[in-house]
């Protein structure tokens, strides 16, 4: 609504608000939903096409950032001050914005850059500096008091988010599965409720009169409904992806002592596999070539081993890379060295296994060495380690 107010400012009335617990814990919960919600809907993304990859981090930034977000006026909304705040719109959802906007740069950093140590830690300072920046800017948003803050709160704030950020991010994409989904989770989601409160501990409040001139504000009541309407959405796209996460996970256990067939014949769901869907690599015919299993739209698809170009580690599966795309495999990669013959596929690098027939140049770079697919839009090399340089060059004909 917009309001029409002289410009009164009492500096000298301090603030001392108090809180509703109910609405603390409710922030708390929201926010670690919201990070398990985000990192989940990145798993796996790296074997995607490009456009789908994108489309799929869009949409962890929103659970990611909306989640930041939502937890920072969930707990504005649990302080009660005693007198009338009102939220200037534009810093309210310029904040939300922000959120998103940073946690985004985040994931593009994690899945589209070569994914480093150094690409590790940008993303995660980017990742929990959002958390800051949007917490300053959503606490600008307040009209009816003026937020002092101090120095020290800042500090820490800056420093606390930065540290869990890159840990998150760490453990994150360490390993792509249930445990450190989970741990990463209670980590970037305790990072923004600790941040949160951090800053508000060092944070003092002055009453002052509604600013001078015409300006967007947002009523209490409103921002509680728009509050509760982002939480919802959080809330019901956790449902979905922990329900996903659940059975896929109970699944993985259910057939971790079943053959291979099994596993690898089940689409997501648990439905009944169709006959020709069951038999993996190691259970086609004898004499006939090996075919590896890739998961495309809830189905286990396979595909003739020699029309792979090599296989990726990522975390506890792989990516297929074929002369036009990418294909996620459920395959660990020292799951696919050992189903695969070693005269056909190699150890080139502790993250690679390559079909050496596909090869169509050999580099040396001093101690290691990197071979090239001519023509492979997916893949133009792969690294060639020192340890495994020579049983390559060797198998190259060097």
């Amino acid at each position: 609504m917009l309001r029409i107010e002289e410009e009164e400012f009492d500096r000298t009335v301090m603030i001392t608000p108090t809180y509703d617990y109910l609405l603390v814990a409710a922030s708390v919960l929201v926010s670690l939903m919201a990070s398990f919600t985000g990192l989940t809907l990145t798993k796996g993304i790296s074997a995607l096409p490009a456009g789908r990859r994108k489309m799929q981090i869009v949409m962890a930034a929103l659970a990611l950032g909306g989640g930041i977000w939502s937890m920072h006026f969930v707990a504005i909304l649990a302080m009660r001050f005693p007198l009338p705040i009102d939220y200037d719109s534009i810093y309210t959802l310029g904040s939300a914005l922000i959120a998103i906007l940073m946690a985004g740069l985040a994931l593009l950093i994690m899945h589209f850059a070569p994914r480093t140590w150094v690409s590790q830690i940008v993303a995660g300072v980017i990742l929990g500096n959002g958390i800051v920046v949007m917490h300053y800017v959503g606490m600008s948003a307040l009209r009816g008091c003026l937020a002092l803050y101090d120095p020290v709160g800042v500090i820490l704030s800056v420093v606390g988010a930065t540290v869990m950020g890159i840990i998150a991010i760490s453990v994150a994409y360490a390993k792509r599965d249930t445990a450190h989904i989970l741990a990463s989770t209670v980590i970037f989601g305790s990072s923004v409720v600790v941040v949160h409160f951090v800053a508000i501990a060092w944070t003092s409040f002055q009453a002052s009169d509604s600013f001078a001139g015409t300006t967007p504000l947002i009523e209490n009541g409103m921002l509680a409904l728009l509050v509760m309407f982002s939480a919802f959405v959080i809330c019901g796209t956790f449902l979905l992806a922990s329900t996903n996460y659940v059975f896929t996970g109970f699944g993985s256990a259910v057939t971790a002592g079943a053959p291979a067939a099994v596993f690898a014949g089940v689409p997501e769901g648990g439905e009944e596999p169709l006959p020709e869907e069951v038999l993996p690599a190691a259970f086609v015919p004898h004499g006939d070539a090996p075919r590896i299993p890739y998961e495309r739209d809830k189905r286990t698809c396979f595909i003739p081993a020699d029309q792979v170009i090599a296989l990726r580690a990522e975390g506890h599966y792989t990516v297929l890379y074929t002369r036009e795309e990418k294909l996620f495999c459920p395959w660990s990669i020292s799951e696919a060295e050992k189903r695969l013959p070693d005269s056909v596929f190699l150890r080139t690098h502790r993250s690679y296994l390559v079909n050496i027939h596909q090869v169509t140049a050999f580099e040396r770079h001093k101690d290691s060495g990197s071979c090239h697919f001519d023509g492979v839009q997916s893949l133009k090399l792969v690294p060639v380690s020192r340890g495994n340089i020579v049983v390559v060059r060797e198998a190259l004909g060097l």
